[in-house]
């Protein structure tokens, strides 16, 4: 889709430069449509990159969408500059009296920490709350996932022994759900996470639909039925070298961690990775995008208060 961001954002060239249709906003602002409202709530610690990669994924649907990049607070990030944040990022309490379309909560580093441990967690509980009655449908990714999945429906995770990390074969679980409408029976999606919530009490929810599976990592893609929910476990946002930089990282920082698995050819972390997933990354966000969000919205979006 044609989205519009601010004419400096740094997403704008990268991504014109691989001839994604972007639109900046002051060519935007020349079109009378209404166009849908979607907002990005970046919890990861690279701000700058995470917003490539979803308005990437963002841009391959024919739909017109301004999108709004959100922070939680006035917090300074380690890894993205405090004048950028200043200049592109809206405050969640600026917005908050806003509907949406449809909104995007990004994965976080805190898959081993207790939620209630984590500095912004009331403010994250907050926002889940306005989300049910500001927002058509909301999609989390990874982290997000997980404490959505806790906060709505008191879902526990475990902490897992291994932290599941690298590339691999999910099965589609539910073909009629619009979400997974032209999926292959089986497609690889990636995963970065220490936490799993038990596949067997997501399917015994009667108010979720677990659409798509993976044997090393349990549910990956899960509904509400109500189509206003969509859970996420692991990354389809991904660069192809977006695992490697973690892994990489964390080496460097003593933490051992085991390689991805099936992610560098020939198991060689010297050789460059390729992307795998990109295809259904993109096919996910247009069918939220088209079947949860579009069709299901309501013109005025003032009646999603209603």
């Amino acid at each position: 889709m044609p989205i519009k961001i601010p004419d400096q954002l740094p997403a704008l060239k990268v991504l014109n430069d691989e001839n994604i249709v972007v639109m900046s906003e002051s060519r935007a602002n020349t079109q009378d449509i209404r166009p849908m409202e979607i907002g990005i709530l970046n919890l990861m610690p690279n701000k700058i990159e995470t917003e490539i990669q979803l308005l990437r994924l963002l841009s391959n649907s024919p739909l017109q969408a301004n999108v709004d990049l959100i922070r939680i607070d006035m917090r300074a990030p380690k890894n993205t500059p405090s004048e950028h944040m200043d200049a592109f990022y809206r405050l969640f309490d600026d917005i908050k009296h806003k509907n949406y379309d449809g909104l995007i909560v990004t994965g976080a580093p805190l898959g081993l920490m207790e939620y209630e441990e984590v500095k912004y967690w009331d403010k994250m509980q907050e926002i889940m709350d306005w989300a049910r009655k500001h927002v058509q449908s909301t999609l989390y990714l990874c982290w997000a996932a997980h404490a959505s999945l806790y906060h709505y429906f008191g879902l526990q995770r475990d902490i897992r022994e291994n932290k599941i990390s690298g590339v691999f074969n999910h099965q589609v679980s539910d073909h009629l759900d619009p979400l997974t409408q032209g999926f292959n029976d089986e497609f690889v999606a990636i995963h970065s996470r220490y936490a799993q919530i038990p596949l067997e009490n997501l399917q015994a929810h009667p108010d979720l639909n677990v659409l798509a599976t993976c044997e090393e990592g349990g549910a990956y893609l899960i509904a509400s039925k109500d189509q206003r929910l969509v859970f996420i476990t692991g990354h389809p946002e991904y660069d192809a070298h977006t695992l490697d930089s973690e892994y990489k990282r964390d080496l460097d920082a003593g933490i051992n961690p085991e390689m991805p698995e099936n992610y560098y050819p020939n198991n060689d972390p010297n050789q460059t990775p390729k992307n795998r997933w990109r295809g259904h990354g993109n096919l996910l966000m247009c069918n939220w995008l088209n079947h949860y969000v579009y069709q299901a919205t309501p013109y005025d979006l003032s009646e999603l208060g209603k």
